[in-house]
């Protein structure tokens, strides 16, 4: 029962190294979840639901991952409209220059240095809270303008009223580095990667069934293990209710020029409904006369209407979530979950091959007892 990353590197796992036979049963009609990426009708390798940016701290899960597919170096870069003008995201030394005088900049930036330091991230709820003064008009500045509309968009939450992960994500950087990530290992998949999925299960013991709830076949084959990466209320039947969380709707337009914007995503988040536009040649690295555009409208998720995309971060899920887990363990290891629905974790896509190989090591690889 999966999509996406945690379920194509499970099966290739149990495959590999348990020489057992694996079947993928996918709702879609394609692997991949929601880092699929297919070619368009003008040759631009499109990411189907928004830009999936490959980054990752950790060797192991760059090496693995390298076996099935070839990398193109990439660092991501975004701009946010603010005030009218378009600055570089996280918010830097170079965004301070860029939205207030310099000799005002210059005076912000002496008073970053000397609080936190050359090279640190602080998080915007943290600045705010440690901060006074003209510390205290900076962290209020990014937090209305950068932060407060984008997430209220995002999560129909405003920052603080969800876990402070959240907001740490984009944290506030004191540096001049303009990229999006820091991480050492920062690459796209050189052809897709829909294609780094295919050779992932590309082996004789996987078998995959495509546009298929797996309630339809459950009965009719036999397994010794079952591994979930779907929503975990929805396996359970919602016995405690709906956990919540956010959709959005992709809107793709094609351009006849070279290119639309400065950088590989915009964010928008003041102004307008979508919170950004993503132009995909920047990710896939395409030389084209044309350009893709893809445009994100966050909104309800409304089972059987749109898809799940974001678990919501936030005490009262948590709560929720446990009575899930409770459930979970009265299977006694027959079925496991895994991946952001699965786990009801805001995964990145490394985090969810970590995940992932760590729990066919921890559970799978060893024998199944049934007390």
């Amino acid at each position: 029962m999966g999509r996406a990353i945690a379920a194509c590197v499970l099966a290739e796992r149990i495959a590999t190294q348990l020489q057992k036979r694996v079947l993928i049963v996918e709702k879609r009609n394609h692997i991949g979840g929601n880092a699929y990426d297919y070619y368009n009708e003008h040759g631009h390798l499109v990411h189907k639901y928004g830009p999936h940016i490959f980054h990752t701290k950790s060797k192991p899960v760059w090496d693995y991952l390298s076996r099935f597919t070839t990398w193109r170096p990439y660092y991501h870069h975004v701009l946010a409209v603010v005030d009218g003008k378009k600055v570089p995201i996280p918010f830097n030394l170079n965004t301070l220059y860029a939205l207030f005088p310099p000799r005002y900049a210059e005076k912000l930036e002496d008073l970053l240095l000397d609080n936190f330091g050359f090279g640190k991230k602080v998080p915007i709820l943290q600045l705010r809270e440690s901060s006074s003064g003209d510390l205290a008009f900076l962290a209020d500045y990014i937090y209305n303008n950068i932060f407060l509309h984008y997430t209220q968009k995002q999560w129909n939450l405003k920052p603080e009223e969800l876990d402070s992960g959240v907001t740490a994500r984009v944290p506030i950087y004191i540096s001049r580095d303009n990229r999006y990530f820091q991480d050492p290992y920062q690459a796209m998949p050189q052809q897709g990667y829909t294609e780094m999925f295919r050779r992932m299960i590309e082996h004789p013991h996987i078998k995959v069934l495509l546009k298929t709830d797996y309630r339809e076949v459950i009965n009719d084959i036999r397994f010794d293990r079952a591994v979930c990466t779907g929503p975990i209320d929805e396996f359970f039947d919602y016995v405690y209710g709906e956990m919540p969380y956010r959709s959005l709707d992709f809107r793709f337009e094609t351009l006849d020029q070279e290119h639309y914007q400065e950088v590989g995503t915009v964010n928008y988040p003041n102004d307008y409904d979508i919170t950004r536009i993503t132009e995909q040649k920047y990710l896939t690295g395409q030389v084209s006369p044309k350009t893709t555009l893809v445009k994100e409208f966050p909104q309800v998720y409304i089972p059987g209407r749109n898809d799940p995309y974001y678990p919501i971060p936030r005490a009262e899920n948590r709560e929720r979530l446990a009575l899930y887990l409770k459930e979970v363990k009265t299977l006694k290891g027959s079925v496991l979950f895994a991946g952001r629905l699965g786990d009801y974790k805001y995964y990145n896509m490394d985090q969810a091959v970590t995940r992932a190989l760590g729990l066919f090591e921890k559970e799978i690889a060893r024998p199944l007892v049934v007390s």
